[in-house]
């Protein structure tokens, strides 16, 4: 079971001690008497001096009452001790500084007055019966009102706001989480703006002993004087957290996709399509981290994510690392760019489709992608799936082709249904054009190696409120911010680590949502292929890996598609239909005597293993040969279902992997819904 962690007070001291962020974990342990006495403590040291200056002039009375020395000392003494209150008073408020001053006035006069003529002399006990009291209650009086309980702002009290810079800054509350605190900061109007209170912070952090990373501030969006300090004392993400699995299995793309946690809890989650009901826009994604910082491994398990849903189709680029990066999800791609020319040809076929896939959610009156444009459409025609296009190690493309070649894409594929992400180590300006960052919007930040680099990704607003990625560096591999559409501005200074996922989570998602994932529709195939030719129709299709779980089991029995063990019941006399003549069969009859034995091998039967993707896919392709055979020339995908025990896959497959023809030319659309006109295999020439 789950530890719970004990309960943590913070506060943030703004007084004469100011400079420590106090946490104690055991703030309210024990009963009623210690809860009471605990409350009272901050209040009794002016008591307890009052008390302390009537018992001591006692003695005093004994040692001074009949010295002329002793009254001239006493006297001295007094005003000195009144005079320095003064001089060490002047730093603080005029206040602070004229109230010290009286008391210690009051105190050291009587003082004076009871230990030359005794306390019990003539007025001194009415005075000091009245007056210690008010005096300690005035004291009292002050140290409730240093908070102000309706917010506005007092003269704030100066200590460890003043030493950063912030003086008159006011608390004016606090709201305390285990390991989390935040303060409302009234800041002095026309004095301090939440920018003075940001450039403060690594003064503030060193003050309250904790890293610059741990201190945030968000402005108030209405109010310019007022901003939020979030103070993180541990940092709870060193464990890192596993991958928990998919957030959505077979959900759609417009669902969040869970990368990761942030240092409170609360889940780091991306959107990639837009959504006019939550006024977000579709999402571009620079992700950015220098080596070792964890920023491939983040982008696996979002890609891991993607894999998992029923309506997008992967296009990924990696250039530079190939399979070493991309290996465990190649079979779940539609397209896997390796190489820097099939890179090209990717990017060349992205401009093709952009307008095509325009055309179609025009066509049929949608504004921009949604779930719905990837079901079959009211006339029967095949749904258009999301596009994720992503460029892992992209500085290599972009040397490789232009510092501008992604910006034109970034500019106009958001309204095609179309989400470009560009990852690559450095995004100075000699690796990607001011255009391209500038278009792509959201950015996912890892470890840097300087705050130079930081200002290439984050925006300011992020950066003013703390995000400081290069304090990390490569030290703490998968620790993020995350600034993207859909994420809460007080989000984007927070820092998150993305999830660790292994192989063999990423290879099981791949196999298990094999059946769930889309394939490229028409529109798309067929603008990719008439841009780029055999890249695209003849790009390779990884197979699914073979998992335990699939065929046989570890027990070398039969499994069925569904991981069933299958049973089989064998009749050894099928002239016998195990009735009577009259039809019904008596329970309780005794059983014939057994006359002879025959034992009999159980026949054979091939056991019912699941075709893989692969496998089925080639099978389409040799019935599509067939019917071309038998001089049919429009098929359509009722044809191939009357064969569905070949290759074992449901309609919406059949569908899909027609579909899949089309944009390789194999087939052509005609007038008639769901008929498709066969194109004949052109010789290769030798």
């Amino acid at each position: 079971m789950r530890r719970q962690q004990p309960q943590t007070i913070a506060h943030l001291d703004t007084g004469q001690h100011a400079g420590y962020l106090h946490l104690d974990p055991n703030q309210h342990a024990g009963g009623i008497g210690e809860y009471l006495l605990h409350r009272a403590k901050p209040y009794l040291p002016p008591w307890i001096v009052a008390a302390g200056t009537g018992i001591l002039s006692l003695p005093a009375n004994a040692m001074w009452g009949e010295s002329a020395a002793g009254a001239v000392g006493l006297t001295l003494a007094s005003l000195g001790v009144t005079a320095a209150t003064w001089w060490a008073g002047k730093p603080t408020s005029q206040q602070r500084r004229l109230h010290s001053a009286i008391t210690v006035a009051a105190g050291t006069s009587w003082f004076t007055a009871a230990a030359l003529a005794g306390p019990a002399a003539g007025p001194l006990p009415s005075l000091y019966l009245i007056g210690a009291p008010a005096l300690a209650a005035t004291w009292n009086i002050r140290q409730l009102l240093r908070v102000n309980p309706d917010g506005t702002p007092n003269d704030g009290d100066k200590g460890l706001l003043e030493k950063v810079g912030l003086a008159k800054t006011m608390v004016t509350s606090a709201k305390v989480q285990p390991n989390k605190a935040e303060f409302e900061l009234q800041l002095p109007a026309g004095e301090l703006t939440p920018d003075d209170v940001s450039k403060a912070l690594p003064k503030l952090a060193g003050a309250l002993r904790v890293a610059k990373n741990a201190l945030r501030t968000t402005p108030d969006p209405d109010d310019s004087s007022r901003t939020t300090l979030t103070v993180v004392p541990h940092d709870l993400l060193k464990a890192g957290v596993p991958y928990p699995g998919p957030s959505h299995p077979g959900g759609s793309i417009a669902d969040p996709i869970h990368v990761g946690i942030y240092e409170d809890g609360a889940d780091m989650a991306m959107f990639f399509p837009g959504d006019p009901a939550a006024h977000r826009n579709a999402m571009h994604l620079l992700g950015m981290g220098m080596t070792g910082a964890g920023k491939s491994e983040g982008g696996l398990t979002a890609l891991t994510e993607a894999a998992t849903r029923r309506d997008v189709i992967i296009w990924a680029s990696d250039p530079a690392k190939a399979e070493q990066t991309l290996g465990p999800l190649l079979p779940a791609l539609d397209w896997a760019a390796l190489t820097v020319d099939d890179t090209k040809a990717m990017i060349t076929a992205l401009r093709a489709v952009i307008p095509a896939r325009t055309s179609w959610l025009a066509k049929y009156g949608y504004k921009q992608w949604e779930p719905a444009c990837a079901e079959i459409q009211a006339d029967g025609a095949p749904g258009m799936p999301y596009l994720l296009a992503w460029f892992e190690e992209a500085a290599k493309t972009i040397r490789e082709t232009d510092d501008d070649v992604f910006t034109g894409i970034a500019q106009e594929a958001r309204s095609a249904g179309v989400s470009l992400v560009v990852s690559l180590q450095r995004a100075s300006s000699t690796q990607m054009s001011t255009d391209t960052r500038a278009s792509l919007g959201s950015s996912w930040v890892f470890g840097l190696r300087d705050e130079r680099d930081a200002q290439f990704a984050l925006p300011d607003e992020a950066l003013d409120a703390g995000a400081a990625p290069h304090v990390w560096k490569d030290k703490k591999p998968g620790y993020s911010y995350l600034v993207a559409n859909g994420i809460p501005e007080t989000f984007w200074a927070t820092p998150g680590r993305a999830y660790l996922t292994p192989v063999e989570d990423m290879t099981w998602a791949v196999v298990e949502f094999a059946d769930v994932r889309a394939e490229c529709d028409p529109v798309t195939g067929k603008a990719a292929g008439n841009a780029v030719g055999p890249a695209f129709t003849q790009r390779t299709r990884y197979p699914l890996p073979t998992l335990a779980e699939d065929g046989y089991g570890d027990d070398g029995g039969i499994y069925d598609e569904e991981n069933a063990p299958v049973h089989y019941d064998y009749d050894l006399d099928p002239d016998d239909d195990g009735e009577d003549e009259d039809g019904w069969i008596d329970p309780d009859a005794e059983l014939p005597p057994v006359d002879r034995v025959v034992e009999i091998a159980p026949p054979e039967v091939p056991p019912r293993t699941k075709v893989g993707k692969a496998e089925a896919k080639k099978i389409m392709a040799e019935l599509l040969a067939e019917f071309e055979d038998e001089g049919r020339t429009v098929v359509g995908p009722v044809d191939f279902m009357e064969f569905c025990d070949r290759f074992r896959r449901g309609r919406g497959w059949v569908s899909g992997e027609v579909a899949a023809m089309v944009a390789e030319g194999r087939l052509r659309e005609t007038d008639e819904v769901g008929r498709y006109e066969i194109v004949p295999l052109q010789p290769v020439a030798v």
